[in-house]
């Protein structure tokens, strides 16, 4: 890139990357992702979204949201429609004949069940990317901060300039050590939860000949220490399965998974005594266990010029279905205020953005601060309450615990501050403490400047 040209860095082309990319590119700010793979790639299998990604979907590019509307898909039954998911049990019998079996089910007539196999969501979100705006097989290898600009070293001995970098890389990022090691060096590495996952996909089909009606919709079958989620992806042709195990032992591995046995997975969950037909489904299943690494604790998303999106801020374990919603929260408010601080100072040859400059610096800080203001105190919420809410699905609350009344209790109570929050007024947010900062001391002079 010419060093004179405003153009962010991206760096990882996963949801939160490729979300920032589709809001910078509605707004007109010029980008390059840079992806250490050889093409655009899925990892995992399924992926839930809520109304308030639905939001940030429709405010980062209504397009983007309509095209997912098409590939979405809920639960099978109508009556399901504005559920969640539903309780039931891991043991044998799932809990049927218990007061509570049957209307089990936690959400809110605002929520919609959406869920999309992660490759159909990406291959939406990459459709938005023109080809010219990513570079393939590019990992960074380091990343150096000038005035008014960042150095990104490739491992193939490339180098190149930008205005600045927006870090999407994910859990395991190298970027959260650049940004955090200087002042934070505790928050930089993830942080195990004390728990694992297998993953499965099963054919609609095989799911409803061994669960019948019960595979159609979203189900949690809960125990104490282990959980097992379902529910159907792929316009109803597939059913995602996730089934957790609690470890109360340190992760001993180079990698966040390692493969088993398909005896050890099962053994995983022989102590829950499980109902015979989620042994069955877990045929399926890859006898690979993922860790679930979170960050519990970010104490700022950006440093400089250099500035974090998505699982590498706030990764939280999954039992919210949030986390990508959350990174699409990001995608929306920092394409935004990016967004308001191009189109304040157009690049010209007289604008502060047409070079490297400590002018430069101050305006990319003044739009990252606003962002981490805005951003982080909700993400790192997410991140601790996504914790919490896997200790319910164990059955392990200390206030509801083992009663399934109360655990749905506390699940039809605890997702509304997620769901219903208003992106709308996080927006003007944004773009209005850029604007206040402009006129602090760590941009004073700035407009000013900007006019001469």
């Amino acid at each position: 890139m010419p060093q004179n040209d405003f153009n962010i860095a991206i760096v990882g082309a996963g949801i939160g990357g490729l979300g920032f990319a589709i809001g910078l590119s509605h707004l007109g700010v010029p980008f390059t992702i840079y992806e250490s793979a050889p093409a655009f790639s899925a990892v995992g299998a399924g992926v839930g979204l809520g109304p308030n990604a639905l939001r940030a979907m429709d405010l980062i590019d209504k397009r983007f949201r309509d095209l997912y509307t098409n590939i979405a898909t809920g639960n099978l039954k109508p009556e399901k429609k504005h559920v969640m998911m539903e309780a039931m049990l891991m043991d044998e019998g799932l809990g049927e004949g218990e007061s509570w079996f049957g209307h089990g089910g936690w959400g809110s007539k605002d929520f919609t069940r959406t869920g999309a196999h992660r490759k159909d969501l990406l291959d939406i979100m990459t459709s938005f990317i023109p080809k010219d705006a990513v570079r393939f097989n590019k990992r960074v290898k380091s990343m150096t901060q000038g005035e008014g600009s960042v150095a990104l070293i490739f491992e193939d001995g490339e180098v190149v300039q930008h205005a600045a970098v927006v870090a999407s890389d994910g859990v395991k990022g190298f970027s959260r050590r650049i940004v955090l090691q200087d002042k934070y060096p505790e928050a930089v590495e993830p942080v195990y939860t004390g728990k694992y996952v297998y993953r499965a996909m099963v054919p609609m089909d095989d799911a409803k000949d061994i669960l019948g009606d019960l595979a159609t919709d979203a189900k949690m079958f809960m125990s104490k220490g282990a959980n097992i989620s379902t529910y159907p992806i792929s316009e109803g042709k597939l059913m995602n399965l996730v089934a957790f195990k609690r470890d109360d032992e340190p992760w001993k591995y180079p990698e966040f998974k390692y493969d088993v046995s398909k005896e050890d997975m099962l053994e995983d969950f022989v102590q829950h005594r499980p109902d015979g037909r989620l042994v069955k489904l877990l045929d399926w299943a890859k006898p690979t266990r993922w860790g679930i690494f979170h960050h519990p604790t970010t104490p700022t998303y950006y440093n400089s010029l250099i500035c974090l999106l998505g699982d590498v801020a706030h990764a939280g374990g999954p039992h919210q279905g949030a986390g990508a919603g959350q990174c699409l929260e990001d995608s929306l408010i920092l394409s935004r205020v990016l967004g308001k601080l191009y189109t304040s100072f157009p690049p010209s040859k007289s604008s502060p953005l047409f070079t490297p400059s400590p002018l430069r610096t101050k305006l990319v800080e003044a739009a990252f601060r606003a962002y981490d203001e805005v951003r982080r105190p909700r993400a790192q919420e997410q991140v601790r309450t996504a914790k919490e809410c896997g200790e319910i699905y164990n059955l392990q609350d200390p206030v509801a615990g083992t009663d399934i009344e109360k655990v749905v209790k506390n699940l039809n109570d605890r997702f509304y501050w997620i769901w219903e929050h208003d992106l709308e007024k996080d927006v003007k947010q944004v773009e209005q403490r850029f604007v206040e900062l402009l006129g602090e001391g760590m941009c004073a002079g700035v407009l000013e400047s900007a006019r001469l």
